[in-house]
């Protein structure tokens, strides 16, 4: 059993159980802990811990050794309590979560029970393991504390993609948007940069938490709402579909600094320190194209009466290496000491290892989190933090480690990507993409 500190309290956290890969970088927002933490794979409630155990005799003897004037204040005979039992990998039914909360009687409840409004509430937890096809007759660990806070999960509902003014095709999900904030730590007043900005689904999440939020995408349709709806049964944007838009539907519509089409390698920014996060998901090349501007061919000179105002540019095939590499050299001159780049790394599972993710002599891993695609392909979630400025010296860096030279087997993912489900179904041909989002 763990030794208990008697100058600091422990915490429970009582975690969601799915995106498991993502928890440990997370970082706590508008709530500073200092205590030790508990950790369990259940739900969604932060816990005053009060004691902990393998059986039932380990549990009551550590409730027994909690302080009783840290215990006082919640048990006092004007209060009011109740006592919920969670279990995670079992159900019980009734009798026995009755009979559980029954055998902790030894406690010194003074107050009412009120199950409707309580003043206090005080939760047993217990922990039958992860495997589904053997769950035990007994739990592994059981806690009991002193429920403090609901989580916010109820963002990932608010803030549905499929309740959101505008959406695209590789519009990003809510819950997954909302971790990339909080691992690149915003907070209010920050400035975020997203550089494939897309229908600003990151914007959202950002601005969220208080950020003023910027980006740029190389898609005119997209970046000026405009072309054809994702959206089932509607053909065309209608008028108002824009990233602004999404904003204000969230109230958050003041942060909105604003978007431009640009191309993600060919920087428009002065080169100094500007954001405090880059937050960003670049394109794969699966449903959407890895494009920027430029050409083969040589330069031609544009006629002597061109204005400029329907110039399309040329463009050509923008390579994974080339994007990851574009984006690291940019953060580097970009964010501010201390600042935070995030953004998904695709990778072919079978050849993945951790020299693959590029670095940067500016930028310190942080973490590298998977998210599993299928069983051939999943994408990475890096987070990366600058730690020192841009110097001359850093252009040789790649002579004492290799990992500082773009990776171009990157380049080859969507042809693993689309060569994995071909093997998947069964076929000898190559896989064709269906729309091209």
């Amino acid at each position: 059993m763990p030794h208990r500190n008697c100058c600091h309290e422990q915490y429970l956290l009582h975690l969601a159980h799915d995106n498991v890969d993502f928890r440990l970088p997370v970082q706590t927002v508008n709530f500073q802990f200092t205590q030790t933490f508990v950790l369990i794979l259940t739900s969604r409630s932060a816990f005053e811990l009060w004691g902990h155990g393998t059986t039932t005799d380990e549990l009551r003897m550590s409730l027994l050794e909690y302080p009783a004037e840290n215990m006082a204040p919640y048990l006092q005979q004007n209060s009011t309590y109740k006592i919920n039992v969670y279990t995670f990998n079992k159900t019980l039914v009734f009798k026995d979560s009755i009979e559980k909360i029954d055998a902790l009687d030894f406690l010194p409840f003074k107050g009412t029970v009120n199950l409707k409004a309580p003043e206090h509430i005080f939760c047993l937890l217990e922990d039958y393991g992860s495997d589904p096809y053997e769950i035990p007759e007994e739990p592994f660990h059981m806690y009991f504390g002193r429920w403090i806070a609901d989580g916010q999960r109820e963002l990932i509902r608010s803030y549905s993609v499929k309740k959101r003014h505008f959406i695209g095709n590789t519009s990003m999900d809510a819950g997954l948007s909302f971790i990339m904030a909080n691992h690149a730590k915003v907070k209010a007043d920050d400035l975020v940069y997203d550089p494939f900005v897309g229908t600003g689904s990151l914007l959202v999440a950002c601005s969220r938490f208080g950020a003023y939020v910027c980006g740029t995408d190389i898609d005119y349709n997209t970046i000026h709402g405009v072309g054809k709806a994702s959206r089932k049964n509607q053909k065309w944007r209608g008028p108002d579909e824009n990233i602004r838009a999404n904003l204000r539907q969230y109230g958050t519509e003041s942060l909105y600094v604003d978007v431009m089409v640009s191309d993600a390698s060919k920087t428009v920014w002065r080169k100094t320190a500007q954001f405090d996060a880059i937050v960003t998901d670049p394109p794969y090349g699966i449903r959407e194209s890895t494009r920027r501007t430029g050409s083969h061919k040589d330069i031609i000179k544009p006629p002597e009466d061109f204005s400029g105002e329907s110039h399309i540019p040329v463009s050509m095939a923008y390579h994974l290496s080339d994007i990851f590499a574009d984006l690291l050299n940019f953060a580097a001159h970009h964010l501010v000491l201390g600042g935070r780049l995030i953004y998904w790394l695709p990778i072919y599972r079978p050849e993945y290892c951790e020299e693959m993710v590029p670095l940067h002599p500016c930028l310190t891993l942080i973490s590298n989190c998977e998210q599993t695609l299928s069983s051939h392909t999943s994408r990475r979630l890096i987070t990366m933090e600058k730690t020192k400025e841009p110097e001359e010296s850093d252009g040789l860096a790649h002579l004492a480690d290799p990992r500082f030279t773009p990776y171009h087997g990157h380049n080859s993912f969507r042809e693993k990507y689309f060569c994995g489900l071909t093997k998947k179904n069964g076929k000898d041909s190559k896989a064709t993409p269906g729309n091209k989002d």
